[in-house]
């Protein structure tokens, strides 16, 4: 994935504040919370480029590792279960945005979604290395379509909340 994961964790964070209605975080809160979460697992770009000069594959750290956000993530449904607070609430919607990074990582990008035990990449689909620069072989492929799609329905979502939340001016009789 390349644009969608932003645009995805706006799309479960709204979807999380319409499905439960009575959450100790604000509904704000908790969309940003589902956004940072998702793009979460990329701030690992960072070492990627700077320290090991694209030497692994970012998909290969710590950090994509599904063992680790699952790990999180229950430890968050824990502390959120025990308190009740708005942090424990933030963070187990920020690991969930995690999450679904790695699931959306995984239609056409390696997880290894065994690491650290298997050294194995997974992902439905594969993407041919047809063009240069290589991301040109990614936004040309047919899954890129599916990126733009979530995109829109984000965009979607988004104006009909912003719809929903201007008051409605009325002529007076």
């Amino acid at each position: 994935m390349f644009i969608a994961h932003l645009p995805s964790g706006y799309i479960l964070g709204t979807a999380i504040v319409k499905g439960c209605a009575k959450l100790p975080a604000s509904g704000p809160a908790i969309i940003a919370a589902c956004m940072l979460g998702a793009i979460a697992p990329d701030f690992d770009m960072a070492y990627f480029y700077l320290v090991d000069h694209r030497q692994t594959p970012h998909h290969k750290y710590l950090s994509h590792w599904p063992i680790a956000w699952f790990s999180l993530l229950l430890l968050a449904a824990l502390w959120f279960y025990r308190a009740r607070s708005g942090a424990a609430c933030l963070s187990l919607v920020f690991c969930a945005g995690a999450v679904m990074h790695l699931l959306l990582d995984s239609f056409v990008g390696d997880i290894w979604w065994f690491a650290p035990f298997v050294d194995q990449p997974y992902a439905l689909f594969t993407v041919p290395a047809r063009f240069s620069p290589w991301w040109l072989s990614f936004v040309l492929h047919w899954s890129f379509a599916v990126e733009l799609a979530m995109c829109v329905w984000a965009l979607l979502i988004y104006r009909r909340r912003r719809a929903s939340q201007v008051p409605q001016v009325t002529e007076p009789e």
